[in-house]
Formats: structure tokens, sequence, C-alpha cells
């Protein structure tokens, strides 16, 4: 269901807190989002705007699903699904997110926020950008934009990916749209890295239908069912950006980043604000949850997957639990590498049996206490292309990040121990015969 609908459907269920006294965008409403424990709020009063917002719809994989009317064990498949049979949405005249546009753009009408004392400035990390590679097409993802001005971000664009290898082509300038309230789909398609020329909006539109309207003064096209669109342009210009959470929670470190001048806003008649925290829940679902099909496919290609859960633990992005079903001997050791495959940032894998519960961390460290020999076992790769994120590994300015990344076959070996390696149960009772 939609960015409203959802909204509409928790209040209905209960579920949606609603904060009537006036809260603040500085600091203030973070932390009653955190304190909440992320849980969907909606505040109706912000002292910096006349505009409501509201959060915590992402925090979790129930939520999730219930977005997008499955349950919990579907979204696998689901996403697994769309990613791989995308559709090209449809472009129509009008969109509920151009009721009003307005020219003489005045960003600090917006209630950004400002979320820990250490933030280089007001952010909006829930945005979803949208831009146009010369060559390969339509490209959307998230770019965290620091407010500097009443027309201007300095956004945190990583280097070698789908936007900054557009602009690179482009000769340093390139339109941009800038979303915020977004529906479940278009922000999980935001979220997943596709191929090359694939477009994101095309595995929303397969999650759930989604429409597309033409911006006003750019050649780029946006849901046209989102609340808010800041319509600008990628600019030469770089400023300071940062510090900023990212998502293993540590303050990010300060760049020199592109500046965005933004032209014109677009907006519903009565538009709601959407905010993440960053560093936590609905972060790490949006980061994580669309790596895990990627993984899944990968994995399927060599041998049966079952199941994969990319851990809280490992910040929903460093570690993923991969489940199979042991055909052949060296299976585990061919979904180690399919699981780096499809996921280039993972640094730790652990491949289980289809009988261990890869949600609960204890069944897992029970199977490698269990059914793992490192020596026989590990897969060690040095060196590595890793993640800008994993504050323990090679970040040298100017290069690629550097780790070493590690896999763990924990399945069941295929040679005799003198031991079995399966639990043993106890009788099951029906405990009122005997209370």
């Amino acid at each position: 269901m939609g960015f409203r609908g959802f909204i509409e459907q928790l209040e209905r269920d209960g579920r949606l807190t609603r904060i009537q006294k006036e809260v603040s965008t500085d600091l203030e409403m973070a932390g009653i989002i955190e304190a909440l424990g992320e849980k969907p709020v909606f505040f109706e009063k912000v002292k910096e705007s006349n505009l409501p917002v509201v959060a915590g719809l992402v925090s979790s994989k129930e939520l999730v699903a219930k977005a997008l009317n499955v349950n919990i064990k579907q979204i696998l498949h689901k996403l697994s699904k769309a990613i791989e049979n995308p559709l090209p949405p449809d472009v129509v005249e009008k969109g509920e997110c151009q009721e009003i546009v307005e020219r003489d753009v005045d960003l600090t009408k917006l209630p950004i926020m400002r979320y820990t004392k250490k933030d280089g400035g007001k952010y909006i990390p829930s945005a979803i950008s949208i831009v146009k590679d010369p060559e390969l097409g339509r490209n959307m993802c998230f770019h965290r934009l620091m407010l500097i001005d009443k027309n201007k971000f300095v956004a945190r664009i990583v280097e070698d990916r789908g936007t900054d290898t557009a602009l690179k082509k482009s000769g340093g300038e390139l339109d941009i749209a800038m979303c915020i309230g977004n529906s479940t789909a278009v922000l999980l398609a935001a979220s997943t890295s596709l191929p090359k020329g694939v477009d994101e909006l095309g595995m929303a539109n397969v999650l759930e239908k989604t429409e597309l309207v033409n911006c006003k003064t750019i050649d780029v096209e946006v849901p046209r069912d989102c609340e808010i669109v800041l319509e600008g342009r990628i600019t030469k210009e770089q400023a300071p950006e940062g510090p900023f959470l990212d998502l293993t929670g540590i303050m990010d470190k300060v760049r020199q980043q592109p500046v965005i001048e933004v032209k014109c806003i677009t907006h519903r008649e009565k538009p709601i604000y959407q905010t993440i925290l960053a560093g936590r829940n609905e972060h790490k679902t949006l980061m994580g949850m669309p790596k895990e099909p990627t993984i899944f496919n990968e994995v399927n290609r060599v041998c049966e997957c079952k199941d994969v859960y990319i851990t809280p633990g490992g910040c929903s992005w460093l570690h993923v639990v991969v489940q199979i079903t042991k055909q052949n001997p060296d299976d585990g050791q061919k979904a180690i590498e399919a699981a780096f495959e499809g996921h280039k940032s993972l640094k730790h894998c652990v491949i289980v049996d289809d009988d261990v519960n890869i949600y609960d961390s204890k069944d897992v460290e029970w199977a490698i206490a269990t059914r793992f020999q490192a020596d026989e076992a590990a897969v060690i790769m040095p060196n590595q292309r890793g993640s800008s994120l994993d504050p323990s590994g090679d970040l040298t300015e100017g290069r690629k990040a550097r780790t070493c990344k590690m896999g763990l076959d924990a399945t069941i070996p295929l040679r005799g121990t003198g031991k079995g390696f399966k639990k043993e149960n106890y009788r099951k009772v029906d405990l009122n015969k005997y209370l």
C-alpha cells in the first residue's frame, strides 16, 4: 500500500503513536523517535515548520511485510522476483506530488532535522534521489542531504556508484529530483543495487504499482504519489559534508562533496514529511534487506538456497547468515563465494544447514560450535575490496576501501566423527494434562 494508505492502516490497527505536543527538529524529535524504539510515530506540531512529521514506518521486517501485503517469510521471494523481473512504470499526466508548485525556494520551511550534537548541520536522510545517466538511463538511490542555504544542500555522493558515474559523464553537473514521503516499495527499490542500466523504479513497480509524473523544471520522472519533490541540479561547486551517523552508528568523517541547488519544490496540498534515524533500525532495514535477495539469487545459482539473513549485529551490512540444503560436499564453499558475489561490501558470512534457525543467533553459534573446523571449512580472503563503512578496514583517502573477508562453512561435514550432528529432542507433552 502507498505511503498515506500505510499510515492510515497503522492508525486503524492502533500501531501509530501521535505526538500532539509541539516538538523541535533540533535533537528533540530524534530523541523521541529513538525512545519509542522507532515504532511508527506521527508528530502533529513541529516548532520550526508547518508540516507534520512521520517516522518508524520501515523499522522492522514485520512493518515492511505489512506494507507490501505479504508475510515475513514471503519478503525475500517477493524482492527476489522484483529484482529479476523489473517492470517499466507508466508515466501519467498529473500527480498528487504536484498539487502545489513553489518556484521561490526556501528549504528552511521544511522540518529538516538535526539528529545528534555532532551532526555537521541539519540533514535529510530519508529522501530518494533520481537522476538520468546519459547512457544508462534513470537511476534511483539514497543520498544524505545536508542543508547549507535556503536553496542548497551538500550531498554525500559515493564514488563510482550510479549518481557519481552519471555526473562524470555529464561534465560535472546533473539534474536531480529528491523525493520525500515515499511508499515502502519505492524506499526498498531505491536501497537496492541493481545492475547498471536496470531501473530501480521498475523494481518498485513490481512490488507495488508505481506510476510516475514528469518534473516541472527538469527532465526527470518521480513517483506521482510521493509527498514532496525537490527539483534541482548537482553543480560543480563543492562544500564540506559531515560529520553524520553512518550505518554502523559511528560518525562518518567530513568530505568535500557536490552542492545541489534546488530550483523548484512541488508537493501535495498538505504534505507529510518522512524521516528516518541514521544508524538505527529503519536505516538498517532499508540498507540490509534489499541485499538479502541479491545474495539469495547468487547462491541459488550454485546450490539450493533456502533463506538469507543480513544480521543487525553486523550493522545490517557486513555480516550474513545463509541457509542451504546441502547436497554436495563443496556446497558450503560454493555458497560462500556466491554470497560475496551477491553483496560485494560483505565482510563475513556463515553458511548453515536448513535445520538451523538463521534468525536465532544462538542457533547459528551452535552450528559454528558443533559443525565447523577452521582449518577445513574457513575461507579467508585477504586484501579484498571492502566497505567504507567498516572502520577497521583500510580506508586510505583517495582509493577504494580494502579489507580481509571470511566465510565460515558451518554445515554438517560429510565425514564420520563418531558422533552425530543433529540435536536430539525431548518428548513433546501437553502441559494442560499436568497443571
